[in-house]
């Protein structure tokens, strides 16, 4: 799917539906050549700004998902300061330490619970907007602490299907029923997300 054609879809006011689609799984992924991640995350700001435009009157969240992991990370505690400063300190001497506690927190039941907050605290705004979108992406910069499938998997009992839509954007390609971060790690999972392509 072209950047034109993925503009169109976002434009659709089917497709802005949340009720219209798959009742269990409204993720969506659309994948990228990695090398124009910078370009992407352009790309998606100005889809932001086209669709919040009176003829759409659409407000997108927009999570970076690694920004989003550091900003949990610098509000939690952990030796009486925040556990991101602490990290970032014992990398320089522990680093194999440090991948590992960075790597079970992105996993946490705390992580995940602070992204629906997140999420639902923009959905549940109440004016004249509709926000049927939710954009998610820096999933690159999140490797290797967590994949994509192993995210929307602890977010499914979350998940409030009928109120957004989970746009992914993924650096990588699908190749049979996984995908291919960067298009050079295999993730060896099945996505139950909606991948986004030509119709």
């Amino acid at each position: 799917m072209t950047i034109k054609e993925l503009d169109d879809k976002l434009n659709d006011p089917g497709f802005q539906d949340p009720k219209n689609g798959d009742l269990f799984y409204n993720f969506f992924i659309y994948q990228y050549d990695a090398h124009a991640e910078y370009d992407i995350r352009a790309q998606i700001m100005e889809f932001k700004d086209h669709l919040i435009r009176p003829t759409n009157y659409v407000d997108v969240l927009c999570l970076n998902l690694f920004e989003e992991f550091c900003h949990y990370l610098a509000i939690k505690q952990m030796m009486h300061k925040p556990m991101l400063e602490y990290q970032l300190e014992k990398e320089k001497t522990n680093p194999d330490a440090t991948m590992s506690t960075l790597s079970r927190n992105a996993h946490s039941e705390g992580f995940i619970h602070y992204l629906h907050e997140h999420i639902m605290a923009h959905v549940n705004i109440r004016d004249d907007k509709r926000r049927p979108f939710i954009f998610v992406y820096g999933i690159g910069s999140m490797y290797p602490y967590i994949r994509v499938n192993e995210l929307l998997t602890l977010y499914e009992q979350y998940n409030e299907t009928w109120k957004y839509k989970i746009i992914v954007f993924y650096p990588g390609h699908r190749e049979n029923n996984s995908f291919r971060l960067f298009g050079l790690l295999p993730d060896h999972h099945t996505y139950r997300a909606t991948l986004l392509i030509n119709e």
